[in-house]
């Protein structure tokens, strides 16, 4: 499944690596989503090259039931981004991959940090795969939906994050 998302964050791209890389606001998120943050790692500084790697226990409550008989009340997620170095004009961009453990669900993609005007507008561009037969695009279908608005909800706590720190 294609996953598509953007939005407009009213601060500048280092700005906005700098909270989506702070273990806090990344322990925020994990929990405002009702999950919690097992890890998080940031090898290298993140003025240039770097990757995060951040390890999660989120709930199931939003699956469609076919797929919580499969995979209990709980999944380990591990997401890791591999962000360039800025550009000249400051957009940064990310490689993404998402896993969950003993789950065959999958996703990558590009996230994206472009200046315009007085904010950034984080992009973010990849697919959903899952690798069950018969229900694997049915799962991806329903994960898809979940993991866009999961960036307009990152983003608008961003700003209440920086506004409030």
């Amino acid at each position: 499944m294609a996953l598509n998302a953007s939005t407009t964050v009213p601060y500048d791209a280092s700005t906005v690596v700098g909270v989506f890389t702070d273990e806090g606001f990344v322990r925020h998120m994990s929990e405002y989503v009702g999950g919690s943050l097992e890890s998080l790692t940031v090898d290298g500084d993140t003025a240039g090259a770097f990757t995060l790697t951040a390890v999660r226990t989120m709930p199931t409550d939003r699956l469609p039931d076919m797929a919580r008989k499969f995979v209990g009340q709980t999944l380990s997620v591990t997401q890791t981004e591999r962000w360039d170095a800025p550009a000249p004009d400051g957009a940064r961009e990310a490689t993404v991959e998402m896993t969950v453990a003993g789950v065959p669900l999958n996703v990558t993609a590009v996230q994206r940090l472009v200046p315009d005007g007085a904010g950034t507008v984080v992009d973010l561009q990849g697919t959903v795969t899952s690798s069950i037969p018969f229900l694997g695009s049915k799962i991806a279908g329903a994960a898809e939906p979940m993991i866009g608005k999961a960036l307009g909800v990152q983003a608008a706590e961003a700003r209440k994050w920086l506004e409030k720190n």
